[in-house]
């Protein structure tokens, strides 16, 4: 049986090169999950391999038909952006694991539309000065760097990855990253371990 692991931590936890890392391992039967979003294309980003890129009319025609699974709507400073999961056609959970990158509302949606035994919480931690000079170096790399919004996120992970909603979620195993390559080994082989039961 297939299952969906669940990358998910407040901003500049590591994310995203945990992620890259874990899939660049080669893990057999582990394949990528591609979102969706409304905002706009980031100078380090290509459409269809971090997210599919699309204009609002388009996840208007996604909702309309039924197909997303779960979907988040931040208002930031530069407007309304959007992120959502769809059903397109790419998990075939028969056969094949996905590892995906969510937040943790979007997480319980995704463990609601495919059940608890099928997603597993990958939860990545990092204390919080440590995330904030993180951000504010990934923010000096971008062609026009949005200081505002990098602020916005920082002060809105207190809140949506609060211990109450961690609780909630029930999740209990946190992979503190204090060590990039330690928590990507430890990620690896907790992924390794959880496919071959």
């Amino acid at each position: 049986m297939g299952r969906i692991y669940c990358i998910m931590g407040k901003s500049s936890s590591g994310k995203d090169s945990i992620y890259q890392k874990v899939m660049e391992a080669g893990i057999p039967g582990l394949e990528r999950i591609i979102p969706y979003t409304t905002r706009p294309l980031r100078a380090d980003e290509t459409d269809g391999k971090q997210y599919h890129f699309c204009e609002e009319q388009k996840m208007k025609e996604l909702k309309a038909s039924g197909r997303i699974i779960e979907l988040r709507t931040y208002q930031t400073v530069y407007g309304e952006w959007n992120y959502f999961t769809v059903d397109d056609g790419q998990l075939h959970l028969a056969d094949t694991s996905y590892l995906y990158i969510i937040t943790l509302e979007g997480y319980l949606k995704i463990r609601k539309y495919f059940g608890n035994e099928r997603v597993v919480p990958i939860y990545i931690e990092v204390e919080d000065g440590e995330r904030l000079i993180r951000a504010i170096e990934r923010e000096k790399q971008q062609k026009k760097p949005r200081y505002d919004e990098m602020c916005r996120r920082y002060l809105a992970d207190a809140a949506d990855f609060s211990e109450e909603k961690l609780a909630e979620a029930e999740i209990k195993k946190r992979f503190i990253n204090s060590s990039m390559a330690n928590t990507i080994q430890e990620i690896i082989t907790y992924i390794t371990d959880d496919m071959t039961r």
